[in-house]
C-alpha cells in the first residue's frame, strides 16, 4: 500500500477508491465542441471537487467516434455526491449534448501495481 493509499484509508475507514468509466460516441463533426466542453469540466473538477483524484479522455485507435472518459475518486460516494449536485448537471450539459450514445460503469479499485519511480 502506498502512502497515499494509507492516507485515504485512514481518513475514510471502509471507503475504497473508485474508477468511473464513460464510453461515449461523439460524431466527428462534434469533436471540437466535445473536447472544449471536456476541458472546462476537467479543470473545474480538478481544482476542487472533493474526492476527485485524476481523469483522462481517450479516443479509440480504430473508431474516431468512440471515446473513453475515466476518472478516479477517493471513494464511489465522492463521485456520486458530485454527480447528484446541480453544479455537475450544469457543468457537463455541453459535453453530454455532443454524445449520440453513452454508457457509465463504476468500479471499486481492488488492486494496483506500484507507481514507477
Amino acid at each position: 500500500m502506498t502512502e497515499l493509499d494509507e492516507r485515504d484509508t485512514a481518513a475514510r475507514p471502509g471507503a475504497a477508491r473508485a474508477r468511473v468509466v464513460f464510453l461515449v460516441r461523439v460524431p466527428v463533426e462534434r469533436t471540437e465542441a466535445f473536447l472544449a466542453a471536456y476541458e472546462a469540466v476537467r479543470h473545474l473538477v480538478a481544482d476542487g471537487v472533493p474526492g476527485h483524484r485524476v481523469d483522462q479522455v481517450c479516443r479509440s485507435a480504430t473508431d474516431p467516434e468512440q471515446w473513453l472518459i475515466t476518472s478516479e475518486w477517493a471513494s464511489l460516494a465522492d463521485f456520486e455526491a458530485w454527480e447528484r449536485s446541480p453544479e455537475h448537471r450544469d457543468l457537463v450539459r455541453p459535453m453530454r449534448e455532443c454524445f449520440t450514445d453513452a454508457r457509465s460503469l463504476r468500479f471499486h479499485v481492488h488492486a494496483q501495481t506500484p507507481a514507477l519511480p
